[in-house]
């Protein structure tokens, strides 16, 4: 490394070492730690994850442990983290890790990216933290520190402004602290070379060397494009309760949006409470505007709070309703039946129906 190298590599370590955040997964880096960590900060806030770390792992210790797993059990510790396909693929590759590699994470970032659900960033990540490999770990906080500290007037997300940062940042690694240096970077991006609102430049350990401080130019790097418009979708929820009191669920298909998790039956458009009948009919098996299948019955109607939730393509707008309803005592029906504490203990549903799970732990005295 040239003089040049060194200093930067050595001022931004001394800072990582005085200020680099205290998170749970760094006391103890473990490969299986590492790992995990990454996947659930996909998508997710620091403060959000924290918790969901701590009763994964207690859960589930190990990747024994998690390979062992019934998919009930894994899919209920991350419910409320969304992006579900992560924890799907958790678990795969948990598998792969006990056939193929005898209960142990392979150590070069090259056989990580043969398992389910690892790209490049998270490979890298693992790499040099759990088993120092020195292969830059390109997120978001990256590629910004790069954008601002080049002036890279190149669109950030495309693979060459990728493979520009990865070989700039390589430059700076050194031999002895790969994973260090990594979530150095990680840090300084996350709390003070910021993604939105002005960066805290002079609390940064390389402002001396960034080309967009030179100049003040800071807010614009790096550059984005604009974000493509949500699609709207109306929905009707409803939360079907029997007269023991026990809710419907159904489970979404295995592919797509909220795969393979549990949902309470809904009802495409805003329905008006004359239309709810009709809904309920489709969702039991019978056709619009027929009666209801034998031995059903509608006993009352309750409005819900209205909710809406951002997914990052779609938003949903939900109305929802309470119906209570008489059943048969047996028969083929399309749903799954459960008590409101076998839905709180065990069956996932997504964050984006929250209103509705609240609602019935309300109105049932649940607790967690």
């Amino acid at each position: 490394m040239s003089l040049n190298r060194d200093i930067k590599t050595e001022m931004l370590l001394a800072w990582y070492d005085r200020n680099g955040r205290t998170l749970p997964w760094r006391s103890d880096p473990t490969p299986y730690h590492v790992w995990l960590s990454e996947i659930m900060l996909q998508q997710t806030r620091v403060e959000a994850v924290k918790e969901y770390y701590r009763r994964f792992t207690e859960a589930l210790p190990d990747v024994r442990a998690l390979a062992q797993a019934p998919e009930e059990q894994y899919m209920k510790l991350w419910e409320g983290l969304g992006y579900y396909s992560r924890v799907r693929n958790l678990h795969k590759a948990a598998v792969q890790i006990m056939e193929d590699h005898g209960g142990q994470m392979p150590p070069t970032k090259k056989e990580l990216l043969a398992l389910s659900g690892i790209g490049d960033y998270t490979s890298s990540a693992i790499a040099s933290i759990a088993f120092g490999e020195r292969t830059p770990a390109i997120d978001g906080n990256l590629l910004r520190v790069y954008a601002r500290m080049m002036k890279e007037e190149e669109n950030i997300k495309t693979g060459t402004a990728k493979k520009k940062a990865e070989a700039w940042f390589l430059k700076f690694m050194p031999e002895d602290r790969p994973g260090d240096f990594n979530q150095a970077v990680m840090d300084l991006g996350a709390t003070v070379c910021l993604p939105n609102g002005a960066p805290e430049c002079g609390r940064c350990p390389w402002k001396e060397f960034c080309r967009a401080h030179a100049d003040g130019t800071e807010l614009r790097y790096p550059v984005i494009p604009p974000k493509k418009e949500r699609r709207k979708e109306e929905k009707t929820i409803l939360v079907l309760i029997d007269e023991t009191g026990r809710i419907a669920l159904r489970k979404r298909p295995e592919k797509g949006l909220l795969a393979g998790l549990w949902e309470y039956p809904a009802a495409e458009g805003k329905k008006s409470s004359k239309e709810v009948l009709s809904a309920v009919r489709e969702l039991l098996g019978g056709a619009a505007g027929n009666s209801l299948p034998s031995g059903f019955d509608v006993l009352d109607l309750e409005f819900l709070p209205k909710a809406k939730h951002i997914f990052s393509h779609i938003e949903w707008h939900m109305t929802g309703f309470a119906v209570w309803v008489r059943k048969p005592a047996a028969g083929e029906v399309p749903l799954q039946w459960v008590t409101p504490q076998e839905l709180s203990e065990t069956y996932a549903v997504p964050t984006a129906l929250v209103k509705y799970t609240e609602w019935i732990r309300d109105r049932f005295k649940i607790t967690e």
